[in-house]
């Protein structure tokens, strides 16, 4: 057995989000945010089938996590995992069948593979963080973040993996076309990390992760290659972060860390 996470980020932006995490020959489709036909084109792109996934994880109920899911679960039967705050709020439930729907537990076990969640602050029910833990190697997917809580530090520290998200620039957001409202809304306590939110927590990780993929860029507030650089920029200028590798995320291109 081997405790390499394989990491398949299918889409990741405010248009849409899905990542699939392979470890253990077990298959989880984080989200769905994208539409039933392109989540089954780019899970067959990386390999796989629709049919290969063991379940669906939901982190929230905002559009672009779960416009894909009534269809794609449908279609496919597969179980889908939120918790109750989150089904409560979700209006899609109704279009799905009941049997898929299932509360997600404080740990999901299965064959070696711990699955747990913690909350994130998000406007939002009910958003959460996910770690995988397998044969000793840990992942934590952590998107959709106002701000760095102490519970979020405590899940983070030992991660193997980290997808991690890094939303906006701040300048280009405070000087951006987006209305005043919104802005604030994204710089809230319950809004989006930024590029620098998420270098200085990765500076504070005791143990760096062997790899971090930035996550949820804003095609309007940031570039990949501004995420890059300032994340970076931070680690060095820490003298940490020299064995991590870093990637970054697309909104219509698959990326994966293998």
């Amino acid at each position: 057995m081997t405790g390499e996470f394989k990491i398949s980020v299918l889409a990741s932006g405010s248009k849409g989000n899905a990542t699939i995490i392979t470890v253990g020959g077990k298959n989880f489709l984080i989200d769905a945010g994208i539409s039933c036909r392109q989540l089954t084109q780019r899970i067959k792109e990386t390999g796989m089938q629709p049919e290969d996934l063991d379940g669906v994880l939901l982190t929230h109920e905002h559009r672009d996590h779960i416009s894909g899911l009534p269809v794609f679960s449908r279609k496919y039967h597969l179980p889908v995992f939120a918790n109750e705050p989150t089904w409560r709020s979700l209006p899609q439930r109704s279009e799905m069948e009941r049997s898929c729907c299932r509360l997600l537990p404080k740990c999901l076990e299965t064959e070696g593979l711990k699955i747990e969640n913690f909350a994130v602050p998000h406007d939002a029910a009910g958003a959460v963080g996910y770690v995988f833990s397998y044969a000793g190697a840990r992942c934590v997917y952590l998107t959709d973040v106002g701000f760095i809580t102490e519970e979020i530090k405590n899940n983070v520290a030992g991660a193997d993996t980290l997808v991690l998200e890094a939303n906006h620039d701040e300048e280009m957001l405070k000087k951006g076309i987006y209305p005043y409202a919104l802005k604030q809304r994204i710089l809230g306590t319950r809004g989006h990390l930024s590029n620098k939110a998420a270098g200085w927590l990765l500076s504070q990780m005791e143990r760096l992760p062997g790899e971090v993929i930035l996550a949820h860029l804003s095609q309007e507030n940031n570039t990949p290659e501004l995420a890059l650089k300032t994340v970076r920029g931070i680690l060095d200028a820490g003298e940490t972060g020299g064995d991590t590798q870093i990637y970054v995320a697309s909104q219509d291109e698959i990326v994966k860390n293998y």
